[in-house]
C-alpha cells in the first residue's frame, strides 16, 4: 500500500503475504491449508496489535487514505445505482453523493459522504466537506424517499462541513439544520453508518436514524481532536489528550449510546480488505433494515425521536 501507518505496518506486512498466497491457492488448491494458516495468524496479530491502540491511533484509522468511502461500498452493496445530482438552486456537491439502488431486492435510498483518492478528486470532492447545496441534495434524496417510502441508508465519513466563506454566504449553518429536520419527519426506516469520521454537525445532517451504526474503527465527535487542542490548550502537542478526552471512539460511542452498533472490521482495518468490509457492512445493514420493517411511519419518527431525546440523559 501507498500509505502505511507505523503502528500497522506488522500487519499490513502478514496481510499482503495473505493476499498474495489467496491468488495462488484460487488457482491451486494445495495452497489452501497454507493460505487458512497464515489468513488465522494476520487475525491473531491484527488483534494484538490493535487490541491497545490509543484514541488519536484509531483517528488516524478512521482517516486512512485507502480505506474504503462511501462510493466503495456502494459498488460493493447496491445493485442498479442510480446516482441523482444536484439542489436545483445553485450547484451539484461532489463531497456528498446521493441516489437510489436495490439491497437485497428492496429499492432505497442512499446519501453519504465522499473523499477522493488522489489530489485532484480531493479537490474535486472537496476533501468530504460538503457545502450548503450538498445538503441540501440530501434533503432532495430525504424527500424523495419519504414520497415513495424507501428505506433510508446513510453514510457518514466528514471532517465537517466546508466551513468557507461562500459556504456561509449560501447558509451552510440553515443548510445543515433542514437537513436534520427532514430526517427526523421522515416515516421511512433510516440507518446511519459512520464509515471512517463522523465531523460535527456536518456528519449529524446525515446522522438522524433510527438506528446508528460506526465501523469498529470509525469516529464521531462534536469537534477533530486537533481543533479541540488548539481551542483548549492552544497546542498541537496535545492532539492524542484530546483525543482521549473527548470519548470519540467506537466503544466509548457505544457505552454512551451515541451509537446502537459496531460494525467489526477484517483484520487490519477496513482498508486492508474492501471487499469484506463491505460484506461484514451488509449484514448488519440488513439486519437492521429488517428489525425495522415492522415499525409504521408513526412508530418510526417515535423510535427516532425517543433515540435521540435519551442522548446525555443522566439518573442521579
Amino acid at each position: 500500500m501507498a500509505h502505511v501507518l507505523a503502528f500497522e505496518r506488522p500487519v499490513v506486512e502478514l496481510v499482503a503475504r495473505v493476499r498474495e498466497l489467496r491468488a495462488l491457492a484460487s488457482a491451486d488448491e494445495k495452497w489452501t491449508p497454507e493460505l487458512e494458516r497464515l489468513e488465522d495468524k494476520a487475525a491473531r496479530l491484527a488483534r494484538e496489535v490493535f487490541a491497545n491502540l490509543s484514541p488519536m491511533q484509531k483517528v488516524q484509522l478512521s482517516r486512512h487514505p485507502n480505506r474504503p468511502y462511501t462510493l466503495d461500498y456502494v459498488s460493493r452493496l447496491f445493485q442498479e445505482f442510480v446516482e441523482l445530482r444536484g439542489d436545483r438552486r445553485f450547484a451539484d456537491d461532489a463531497s456528498i453523493v446521493a441516489g437510489v439502488g436495490r439491497f437485497h431486492g428492496r429499492s432505497v435510498a442512499i446519501v453519504g459522504h465522499q473523499k477522493g483518492r488522489s489530489a485532484k478528486e480531493n479537490v474535486a470532492r472537496n476533501f468530504g466537506m460538503p457545502h450548503p447545496e450538498g445538503y441540501r441534495k440530501a434533503i432532495r434524496m430525504y424527500e424523495l424517499a419519504e414520497r415513495f417510502g424507501l428505506p433510508v441508508l446513510t453514510f457518514v465519513d466528514t471532517p465537517g462541513a466546508f466551513p468557507g466563506i461562500g459556504a456561509e454566504e449560501r447558509g451552510q449553518s440553515e443548510a445543515i439544520g433542514a437537513a436534520i429536520e427532514a430526517m427526523s419527519k421522515l416515516g421511512v426506516p433510516v440507518v446511519t453508518t459512520v464509515i471512517g469520521e463522523g465531523g460535527s454537525g456536518g456528519a449529524l445532517a446525515l446522522g438522524i436514524g433510527n438506528r446508528v451504526l460506526v465501523l469498529e474503527f470509525g469516529y464521531y465527535s462534536v469537534i477533530t481532536p486537533e481543533g479541540c487542542a488548539a481551542i483548549l490548550w492552544k497546542s498541537a502537542d496535545r492532539t492524542p489528550e484530546a483525543a482521549a478526552r473527548l470519548k470519540i471512539t467506537a466503544p466509548n460511542l457505544l457505552e454512551l449510546g451515541i451509537v446502537d452498533t459496531i460494525v467489526d472490521e477484517p483484520p487490519g482495518g477496513a482498508h486492508q480488505d474492501h471487499d469484506v468490509a463491505a460484506k461484514l457492512l451488509d449484514r448488519a445493514l440488513f439486519k437492521e433494515l429488517t428489525a425495522l420493517g415492522s415499525l409504521g411511519p408513526d412508530a418510526l419518527r417515535d423510535d427516532r425521536y425517543d433515540r435521540f431525546r435519551r442522548l446525555g440523559a443522566f439518573v442521579a
